[in-house]
Formats: structure tokens, C-alpha cells, sequence
């Protein structure tokens, strides 16, 4: 069949696809108490089963039941991995609870406008300048770059450890560790 398959033949590779489709099955039930429907799975585990059926390398010495699974599997956590990403967005109509008569009330029901008080505006404005003088007085190049990345300060989009540790080419827990002595001391700075 592979043979056959590698040499043009359409009715190969449709018949390796049918033949395994119960190695898909079977590696299905590995996730059956997830949340998803167990024909959403099937279908993901096929289409894994299909990528690995057109990728298949037999000089590899491997064998294909073996590669398949291993695509089957990808597939399917691709999928948990892209649904647990989708899991946190937040829609403004999402349901939150109900009021007394038992009406829905969704989330945009119950954000509030706030209204500016100049009085804090001015104050803020205040602290933020406090604190970019502290910024540029204690700390040092680097923890400064990593302070002003993190937090979004001087007009930067706030970022997270991983893209900061990306940027420098260091590892997130040592962002991590710059991250904390920075703001001891700005904390001290403050005191």
C-alpha cells in the first residue's frame, strides 16, 4: 500500500486512511472524559491520521502504526491546547447571572462607565511621574528595559515574562528574578 501510495496511487492511500481508522478510535479513548463530543475527537483524530499518512517516511525505521498514533495524538492536543486559549476570552452579552424576576442580566449589564475625577487623574499622573524618576534613578539598564516592557510604561504595550525573555535571549524565571529586585527597589525608593 505504501508502496503503491508513494507511486501515485490514490485507492493506496485511501485504503491505508480506512484501515486505520480504529487506531484512531483507540487513541481516542485515551481523552473519552474530556469535555468534547467523542465524534469531535474522532474527526481531529482522522484528520491526524490523514497528515500522518501523507508525512509518512518508511526509511525511517519506524513503524507507520507507531508514527500515526503519535499524529492522532498531536492533533487532538492541538485542539484541547487551542480550546483551553478560546476558554479565556470573555464576550460582553456572556450570561453572569439573573435579577430577581429571573431576567439574564449579561456582563455589559453591569460594566459601568466611570466618570474622570480629575482630582485622581492629577494624582496619577503625579505617582507616574514619581515613579519614572525613581525608574531612571535605582535601577539599572536592564532591569529598567524589563520594568518598562512588563508594566507598559512610556508609551511601551505591556508584555509578558516569556516575550521579554524572548527579547533578551534569557529565561523567563531569570526575568522573573529581575523583575522582583527591580521593584524591591522601587518599593524602597518609595519609603
Amino acid at each position: 500500500m505504501l508502496q503503491g501510495m508513494r507511486e501515485g496511487d490514490t485507492s493506496c492511500r485511501d485504503r491505508l486512511i480506512e484501515h486505520n481508522l480504529r487506531l484512531v478510535a483507540h487513541v481516542v479513548k485515551k481523552y473519552s472524559n474530556s469535555t468534547y463530543e467523542q465524534d469531535d475527537l474522532i474527526s481531529i483524530g482522522t484528520i491526524g491520521l490523514i497528515k500522518a499518512i501523507d508525512s509518512f517516511n518508511q526509511e525511517k525505521g519506524i513503524r507507520l502504526a507507531t508514527y500515526a498514533s503519535r499524529c492522532i495524538e498531536n492533533e487532538l492536543l492541538m485542539l484541547m491546547r487551542s480550546s483551553k486559549k478560546q476558554s479565556r476570552e470573555v464576550s460582553l452579552f456572556d450570561p453572569v447571572g439573573s435579577d430577581k424576576e429571573g431576567n439574564t442580566i449579561q456582563l455589559l449589564d453591569i460594566c459601568v462607565a466611570e466618570e474622570v475625577d480629575i482630582v485622581e487623574q492629577m494624582e496619577e499622573e503625579q505617582n507616574l511621574g514619581k515613579l519614572q524618576s525613581y525608574i531612571d534613578k535605582v535601577l539599572t539598564k536592564r532591569e529598567r528595559e524589563i520594568i518598562i516592557l512588563r508594566y507598559g510604561l512610556c508609551g511601551e504595550r505591556e508584555t509578558t515574562q516569556r516575550e521579554i525573555a524572548e527579547k533578551f535571549q534569557i529565561s523567563r524565571s531569570y526575568v522573573s528574578r529581575i523583575e522582583k529586585k527591580a521593584l524591591k527597589k522601587l518599593k524602597a525608593a518609595y519609603a
